[in-house]
C-alpha cells in the first residue's frame, strides 16, 4: 500500500481506525493522487446538490404537483442532509475512495460491500443515461440542432465528458469546479431576476407574479396532496449526487478539515437553491405553464421575451447535465475499483492509467451510457422517465446502505470497538431509523403511483435475483483475495 494513502500521525481523526489501533485497509485506496483541493471539494458538494433533477425534472414535477413541489424538495432535502452527514461521519472516521462500499465491507462484510457497490453502479449507470438524454433534449432547443437525432446528440455528450474524465482527477476537479460555478451563478441570477419580477409585479407571459399566481390556480395543492407524494421519487433523484463528496474524500488533501465545511453547507444550499427556486417559479407563472420537456428556468425566460436570456439559461442547464455525467463517471470508476480489488467487480475495472485514473470502471459505466444512446434511438420521448425511475431504485438502495453502515458504526461505538469522531450525525440512532423508514416509504409511493414507477418497483425482485446470482459468480474470487490479504 502506498504511503500516500495512509494519513500522517498528526492528522488522524480521533475515531480513525489507525488511531484506535485496528486499521481497516482498503486495497482500492492505493495508487490515487491527492490532487483535489478545498475549492474543488466545496464546488463538488455544490454541484452534487444541484443537478439535472432540478434543471430539467422540476418542470414536469411542477406541472404534476403544482407549488407543493417546494414542500417535497424541502422534506427530501432534510433526509438527503442526514444521509450525507452520516457519510461525513464515516469519512472523518476513515477517508476512502471506496466511500460507503469500503464502509459496508468493514461493518457488513463482503456481501454488504458487493450489494452497496452494484446498487451504486445501477444508480449512476442509469443516471448517465438520464444525463445524456437531458443534454440531447436541451440541445434540441436550438434550431441548429433541432434536426439532429436525439441519439446522436446523446452520443456526442457522452464522448466529450468521457474523454475529459479519463485524463486525470485534477481535470475532473477543474471541470466540476467551473461547472458548479456556472450552475450557482445561473441560479443566483435567476433568483435575483425572479425576486425583482415578484417585487415589481412585472408581467411574465401575460401573468402578474405574486401570491395570486398560486392562490388563483388551485393553491399549494391544486390536485390534492397525493400528487405531491407521488413526485417524491423524482425529487429524491434530484439529490442523487450529494454522496459524491464522500467519494472525493479519498483523493483530497486534509479531508478532516475540508469535509465538515463542505457537508454542512449542503443544507442551506438545498433550502436556497431548490426550495427557493421552486417557490419563485410558482410565483412567476401558473404551474400549468411548465412542461416536462423543457427546463422551467428556460420557460420563464422564454415568457419574459428578453432576447438571448433563454438561450443562455439553456446553455447553463446543458452544463448541469454534463456536470452530472462527469460526476457519475468519476464516482463509479472509484467505487468499481474498490470492488474489483476485493474481487466483487470485473478485474479490468481495477486498472489505472498514467494519470492515476481508474479507467476500467469509467469505461464500464460509459458502456451503459452507450446502451442509453440506443434507448434514445428507440424511445426518445420516454427515455428520461424510464431511466430516472431505475436510477431512483439505485439511489434508494445506496442511501439505505449508507444509513445501515452508519447504524452499525454507531452500534460498534456503543460497544467500545470504535470511537466516533467529533463530527457526528445528530440524534443517532433515531436519525438512521427514520431515514430508512422514509426510503421504504418512497419505494412504496413509486409502486403506488402506477405507470413507469410501478413497473420499476416490480422489477426490484429481478434486481435482487441478479445480485444473488452475481454473488455466487464472484464469491470464490472474493474469498480467495480476502484470504490472501489476511496472510500479508
Amino acid at each position: 500500500m502506498s504511503d500516500r494513502t495512509m494519513p500522517a500521525a498528526d492528522t488522524l481523526s480521533p475515531g480513525s481506525p489507525a488511531a484506535t489501533g485496528t486499521p481497516h485497509i482498503d486495497a482500492g485506496d492505493a495508487g490515487y493522487s491527492k490532487d483535489l483541493k478545498s475549492r474543488h471539494v466545496n464546488m463538488i458538494a455544490i454541484g452534487g446538490a444541484i443537478g439535472t433533477g432540478l434543471f430539467l425534472g422540476a418542470g414536469g414535477r411542477l406541472a404534476g404537483a403544482g407549488p407543493s413541489l417546494a414542500i417535497a424538495y424541502a422534506v427530501c432535502g432534510v433526509f438527503a442532509f442526514f444521509v450525507v452527514r452520516a457519510l461525513g461521519e464515516l469519512v472523518l472516521y476513515r477517508p476512502s475512495s471506496g466511500a460507503f462500499v469500503s464502509y459496508a465491507r468493514e461493518f457488513m462484510g463482503e456481501k454488504g460491500a458487493y450489494t452497496a457497490g452494484w446498487l451504486y453502479f445501477l444508480n449512476w449507470s442509469t443516471t448517465a443515461v438520464a444525463d445524456i438524454t437531458a443534454a440531447a433534449v436541451f440541445a434540441h432547443y436550438w434550431s441548429l440542432f433541432s434536426d439532429v437525432p436525439q441519439w446522436v446528440l446523446a452520443m456526442i455528450a457522452l464522448a466529450v465528458v468521457l474523454t475529459a474524465n479519463l485524463i486525470s482527477v485534477k481535470y475532473f476537479g477543474e471541470m466540476e469546479f467551473w461547472f458548479a460555478i456556472i450552475k450557482v451563478a445561473a441560479l443566483v441570477l435567476f433568483m435575483c431576476v425572479g425576486i425583482f419580477l415578484v417585487a415589481t409585479q412585472h408581467e411574465v407571459g401575460g401573468h402578474t407574479p405574486g401570491l395570486a399566481t398560486i392562490t388563483d390556480n388551485g393553491g399549494m395543492f391544486p390536485m390534492g396532496m397525493l400528487p405531491m407524494l407521488l413526485v417524491v421519487q423524482g425529487v429524491v433523484f434530484a439529490y442523487a449526487s450529494v454522496e459524491l463528496v464522500g467519494v472525493a474524500a479519498g483523493e483530497t488533501e486534509n479531508p478532516e478539515k475540508i469535509m465538515p465545511k463542505a457537508i454542512n453547507s449542503i443544507m442551506w444550499r438545498v433550502g436556497l437553491f431548490y426550495v427557493g427556486s421552486v417557490v419563485l417559479l410558482s410565483l412567476l407563472l401558473p404551474y400549468t405553464a411548465f412542461t416536462g420537456d423543457q427546463s422551467p428556468f428556460v420557460t420563464v425566460f422564454d415568457k419574459l421575451g428578453i432576447p438571448g436570456t433563454a438561450h443562455i439559461m439553456n446553455l447553463v442547464v446543458l452544463t448541469a447535465a454534463l456536470s452530472s455525467l462527469n460526476s457519475g463517471l468519476y464516482s463509479t470508476g472509484r467505487i468499481l475499483r474498490s470492488m474489483a480489488m476485493s474481487g466483487s467487480a470485473p478485474k479490468f475495472t481495477a486498472r489505472m492509467n498514467k494519470g492515476q485514473v481508474p479507467y476500467g470502471g469509467i469505461l464500464l459505466t460509459a458502456a451503459f451510457g452507450v446502451l442509453g444512446v440506443g434507448l434514445n434511438y428507440l424511445m426518445p420521448g420516454e427515455a428520461f422517465e424510464i431511466v430516472l425511475n431505475l436510477a431512483s431504485i439505485g439511489i434508494l438502495g445506496t442511501w439505505g446502505m449508507i444509513m445501515l453502515c452508519s447504524l452499525m458504526f454507531w452500534a460498534r461505538a456503543k460497544e467500545g470497538k470504535v470511537t466516533r469522531p467529533s463530527y457526528r450525525l445528530p440524534w443517532a440512532p433515531y436519525t438512521q431509523i427514520v431515514t430508512l423508514i422514509f426510503l421504504a416509504t418512497v419505494l412504496f409511493l413509486m409502486w403506488y403511483g402506477g405507470g413507469v414507477g410501478q413497473k420499476t418497483v416490480n422489477f426490484v425482485p429481478v434486481i435482487a435475483l441478479l445480485l444473488v446470482g452475481g454473488w455466487f459468480v464472484v464469491r470464490g474470487r472474493v474469498a480467495a483475495l480476502a484470504a490472501a490479504r489476511s496472510q500479508d
